[in-house]
């Protein structure tokens, strides 16, 4: 089977891991604070915050911007869901806006429409690796006084314009197992805010900048030099990787005919944590999944449901909410393997199935 997602693990992370064991420091040490360096250097911010998860990540950056029940979030449906959770986890009420058709993102020529007095952020999401239209976002922000947190879980090294993904607003960032760059579980906000900055590390320790001294409600959000090792040598792979990546769905760009595939727009710089056809109109994508599974590719299907279409966003009243170009959207995607350890006999199989469909 050739894998959707392969993690690498090398000698150098092995070896990593265990200089963390044998030192002792084992929670939020110095691993920690060289991957938050190394990682602010990447997305050129001057603060990187690491945190458990994307998730956490997600969530502490609404907090630290005083994020509150009532407050509305304009996002996006067609995302993981964690990018819509972490609002609710605040007491905040999402607020979904359709997304483009051609990139998977949230268009922003709709968002203005749904801003009202309880707006109080923009949370785009970065999905596959592709930058939403930040020019365009940050106009519309900046015009009505929103605060804008990137998702960018999938988007590590991605750019708009030259500018890198998790700089325009705060950023948010996964490192799980499959990510781009991962550290088997992790996450990192980012920021040129020293407020914003000082506010999320105290809310992932438990609302502490001395020890033991609680100056606001906070969480046990930290990471753990284990992981943060892994991440620290991963980072230095981000090149390579997403070279490879790049590389990889260039070839699938260029050989597949039978599918709508992804393309990518000037001033738009994807990294490919997901290669992302489109089936349609006489094809069926369970039969399609099937047939491609069966000659051995694995595939994923991210995300076959809009978020409003989960039970408790049905619950919270979101069930007669209708998007028709997400609606559409879900039913067509699948996700093709596009990650650096795939061979060129690899590619060339992928590329063969394909286009027998």
């Amino acid at each position: 089977m050739i894998v959707i997602s392969k993690p690498y693990i090398g000698e150098a992370e092995k070896k990593a891991v265990l200089e963390v064991l044998e030192s002792g420091m084992l929670v939020q040490g110095p691993r920690t604070a060289e991957l938050e360096e190394k990682f602010a250097a990447v997305c050129g911010t001057q603060y990187a915050i690491a945190t458990s998860s994307g998730t956490t990540a997600l969530h502490v950056a609404l907090l630290a911007h005083g994020i509150e029940p009532g407050d509305e979030i304009i996002t996006t449906p067609f995302t993981f869901m964690a990018s819509v959770n972490a609002i609710l986890y605040t007491g905040a009420r999402p607020v979904f806006v359709d997304i483009e058709e051609d990139t998977f993102n949230i268009n922003p020529d709709l968002i203005e429409a749904a801003i009202t007095p309880k707006t109080k952020a923009i949370l785009p999401v970065h999905l596959y690796g592709y930058p939403c239209n930040m020019d365009s976002i940050m106009r519309i922000a900046n015009q009505y006084g929103l605060i804008v947190i990137e998702d960018a879980c999938q988007a590590v090294g991605a750019s708009y314009k030259g500018k890198i993904t998790g700089s325009f607003g705060t950023g948010c960032f996964s490192l799980y197992a499959t990510k781009n760059i991962m550290a088997g579980e992790g996450g990192m906000i980012t920021t040129n805010d020293e407020a914003i900055a000082r506010r999320s590390r105290m809310i992932r320790n438990h609302g502490m900048q001395r020890r033991y001294l609680h100056e606001m409600l906070g969480y046990n959000f930290r990471i753990s030099d284990l992981h943060s090792a892994i991440g620290v040598v991963q980072i230095g792979r981000l090149a390579e990787f997403t070279a490879k990546r790049k590389a990889n769905a260039t070839y699938l760009n260029e050989h597949i005919t039978s599918v709508i595939t992804p393309k990518v727009k000037k001033d738009f710089d994807h990294v490919w944590h997901q290669y992302t056809i489109r089936v349609d109109g006489g094809n069926n994508r369970d039969d399609v999944v099937k047939s491609l599974n069966d000659a051995g590719i694995g595939t994923g299907i991210f995300y076959p449901y809009p978020a409003y279409k989960q039970a408790h966003l049905v619950d919270a009243g979101y069930g007669d909410l209708s998007l028709p170009v997400t609606e559409r959207i879900v039913k067509e995607v699948i996700s093709l393997p596009v990650h650096p350890q795939l061979s060129q006999s690899d590619l060339e199989t992928i590329v063969t199935e394909v286009n027998k469909l």
